[in-house]
């Protein structure tokens, strides 16, 4: 009886040490996974203070932009006031001389209008008598020469009715000067672009007064240019053909040559 029991002792006692080298186990892998996970959430818990540093980083950057920007935005307005205040003050001195100046324009064009008077050769020797300046019985204004560069001026930044009365005064004042011929052109010049039969008037002018001076040619030549601009012709080649016979060794009677051939004789 005794020695039948023995072997269901032993197996037991063998089921009971493999029972509790499991459990053993089982504790060392529990024990295993906790030191992992505490590893992880120690890794975990870097990281999550690493971003809440850089999110504290990025934070105090916005501040601080942000505040740039308030104190940008209050700049900005002070200047923009002040750009309005001297644009108030613009406007009202503008307004003040608005009247003036168009009172002014309006005279000016309507003066500019008016026909170029013809040179008064009546006078003693064809010539107007001059003060010791070389004005007109001896005022005080500018000279011929002076004058004339002052309209040259004119004419050339695209003042052309401001020019066109500076030549004219200059031709009033000194209408056998040397530079007569160039002035009288030049009124010409400014009416081309907007008055064509005005300056049609004053080249013949110039070609009829100073035959003899290098503007006639420029002038016939121009004649025929209209003419041919406003699909006369015929008108134009009579004109070419006056050039090149009145001023054969001009430049212009060359380029009326080429313009007869275009055109046909």
């Amino acid at each position: 009886m005794t020695r039948a029991w023995l072997p269901l002792i032993g197996l037991g006692l063998t089921a009971g040490c493999a029972l509790k080298g499991d459990v053993r186990r089982v504790e060392l892998q529990v024990e295993a996974l906790r030191v992992e996970r505490g590893r992880g959430d120690s890794a975990r818990a870097v990281q999550i203070d690493s971003v809440r540093a850089l999110l504290a980083a990025v934070q105090e950057k916005l501040a601080a932009q942000q505040a740039y920007l308030v104190q940008l935005r209050g700049d900005m307005k002070t200047e923009l006031l002040a750009v309005q205040q001297q644009l108030v003050t613009v406007q009202e001195l503008t307004g003040q001389s608005q009247q003036r100046l168009t009172e002014l324009r309006g005279k000016l064009e309507e003066q500019a209008r008016q026909p170029v008077p013809a040179p008064d050769t009546s006078h003693a020797g064809g010539a107007v008598p001059v003060g010791p300046s070389g004005n007109p019985g001896g005022g005080g204004g500018p000279g011929p020469n002076q004058m004339y560069e002052l309209s040259l001026s004119q004419f050339r930044r695209g003042s052309l009715a401001t020019a066109r009365l500076g030549f004219r005064e200059f031709l009033r004042m000194f209408p056998t000067h040397e530079r007569a011929a160039d002035a009288l052109f030049y009124v010409g010049e400014t009416f081309g672009g907007e008055n064509a039969d005005s300056a049609v008037a004053v080249y013949q002018q110039v070609v009829k007064t100073f035959p003899n001076s290098s503007r006639a040619p420029s002038a016939m030549y121009k004649l025929g240019l209209l003419a041919e601009q406003r699909g006369d012709k015929a008108a134009a080649r009579t004109h070419y053909a006056r050039v090149i016979a009145a001023y054969p060794r001009s430049d212009e009677a060359n380029l009326a040559r080429d313009k007869l051939q275009r055109l046909g004789r």
